[in-house]
C-alpha cells in the first residue's frame, strides 16, 4: 500500500469540473502506483458526486488494480484510492444504468494496456449517450489512433445501448504494449466521400430520413453516402447519427448526433453538420474529442503532436490532471484560421 505522503490531492472542480478528472486520475493512479485523493468530485456538474457510470469507474479501478478505496458510494463527493498491482484478466463491469460503457473502459483502459498480460472486459450499460464517445466514434476513429501508437485493442458491440433504458453490452480484448510509440498528426488531407448513417431503435425510420435529408443539403454528401440504419436489437428507443470523415491516411474523424425528446431532426443534423463543416475548414488532423482523449496515451508513450481545432476546456483540464502525475509537458499553440497545434513532450 502507497504512504500518505505519495498521495496526489487533486480538486475535482479543476477547470470543467467534470467526471473526467476522475477517471484520468484513477486511471493514472492504478499506472503509477500513486495514491490519490479527490475532492469536490465533479463540482461543476447540476449534481455533484459520483453517479451510477463513476461509481462503476471508481470500482472498476479498484478492480484492476487490487486498491483500497473509500467514498465508492453514490453521491459522494470525495474518494480516496490506494492502488496495488495491475493484474490482467477476464472482468465484467455493470453501471446498471444508460451510463457511457466507452468512458468506463478508458478508465481501466490505460493500467491493462501497460499490463504484462492480455485482458478482456465486458462492460454493460450505454453504448451510443449524449455526451460521451459512442462504440462507433471508438472503433472507427479512437482505436485507428491507438493502433499508431502500437496498442492493439479489439472493440466488440453485442447489445446496443441508448439513454434512458441503456441495456448495452461492449466487450474490449486488449494485448499488452510495455511502450507506446509516438504519434505525429499534421494537417490532413481533404477527405475523399463523406458518409453519414442514422440509426433509430424503436422510433419511426422517419426521423433517419429526415436526418440524412438535412445533412445533404448542408454538407458535400452524394445519395450513396446516405444510410439508414434500424436497430433492433437494443431494449430501448434511441437515435443516434454519425458522419464518418475518411482522412486519406487510413485514419478516420467520426461526428455524432443524438436524438434528444423534444428537438427536431432536422436541428440534431444541423448541430452535426456545423461542426463537420468546422473541421473540414480547419484543415486539421484530429477532431476537438478525439483530441481530449489522446492526450493521455501521448503522454504515456513517446509525445507527439497533431492539428486540431480550438481545444475545449474539457481538454485543458484533462492535460492538468495527466500533468500531476507524468513528467510531461503540454504545449497548446493556435496556428489561425481555426487550426491549433497539441504538443506533448516527456520532460
Amino acid at each position: 500500500m502507497n504512504a500518505v505522503s505519495d498521495t496526489i490531492e487533486i480538486d475535482g472542480s479543476l477547470g470543467e469540473g467534470g467526471g473526467q478528472v476522475l477517471r484520468t486520475a484513477l486511471a493514472l493512479a492504478c499506472v503509477t502506483g500513486r495514491a490519490v485523493r479527490l475532492v469536490n468530485v465533479r463540482a461543476g456538474r447540476a449534481k455533484p458526486g459520483l453517479m451510477r457510470q463513476h461509481r462503476t469507474c471508481v470500482l472498476a479501478a479498484a478492480r484492476v488494480a487490487g486498491a483500497a478505496v473509500e467514498g465508492a458510494e453514490l453521491g459522494s463527493t470525495q474518494v480516496h484510492f490506494r492502488p496495488g498491482p495491475v493484474v490482467p484478466g477476464v472482468f465484467e463491469f455493470e453501471i446498471g444504468s444508460a451510463g457511457a460503457t466507452g468512458l468506463v473502459l478508458q478508465t481501466v483502459l490505460w493500467p491493462l494496456l501497460l499490463a504484462d498480460g492480455p485482458s478482456t472486459v465486458r462492460l454493460g450499460g450505454g453504448t451510443h449517450v449524449l455526451a460521451a464517445p459512442t462504440f462507433t466514434f471508438l472503433r472507427d476513429a479512437f482505436l485507428p489512433c491507438l493502433a499508431r501508437l502500437g496498442a492493439r485493442v479489439e472493440l466488440s458491440l453485442l447489445r446496443p445501448g441508448y439513454h434512458p433504458v441503456g441495456g448495452g453490452l461492449v466487450e474490449a480484448r486488449i494485448e499488452p504494449a510495455p511502450a507506446l510509440a509516438r504519434l505525429e498528426l499534421d494537417a490532413a488531407p481533404l477527405p475523399k466521400e463523406l458518409h453519414a448513417v442514422a440509426t433509430v431503435a424503436r422510433i419511426g425510420e422517419d426521423v433517419a430520413r429526415r436526418e440524412l435529408h438535412q445533412l445533404a443539403a448542408l454538407l458535400p454528401l452524394h445519395r450513396r453516402a446516405l444510410h439508414t440504419r434500424v436497430d433492433r436489437e437494443a431494449l430501448g428507443p434511441g437515435n443516434v447519427v454519425h458522419v464518418d470523415v475518411p482522412l486519406g491516411d487510413g485514419r478516420h474523424e467520426v461526428f455524432t448526433g443524438f436524438g434528444r425528446r423534444g428537438v427536431p431532426a432536422e436541428e440534431v443534423a444541423t448541430e452535426l453538420a456545423l461542426e463537420v463543416r468546422a473541421f473540414l475548414a480547419a484543415r486539421v488532423a484530429v477532431g476537438e474529442h478525439l483530441a481530449d482523449q489522446l492526450l493521455l496515451p501521448m503522454a504515456l508513450g513517446g509525445g507527439g503532436s497533431f492539428t486540431t481545432t480550438a481545444p475545449s476546456l474539457h481538454t485543458r483540464t484533462n492535460a492538468e490532471v495527466v500533468a500531476r502525475f507524468l513528467p510531461v509537458e503540454f504545449r497548446f499553440v493556435d496556428e489561425g484560421a481555426g487550426r491549433h497545434r497539441l504538443t506533448v513532450e516527456r520532460r
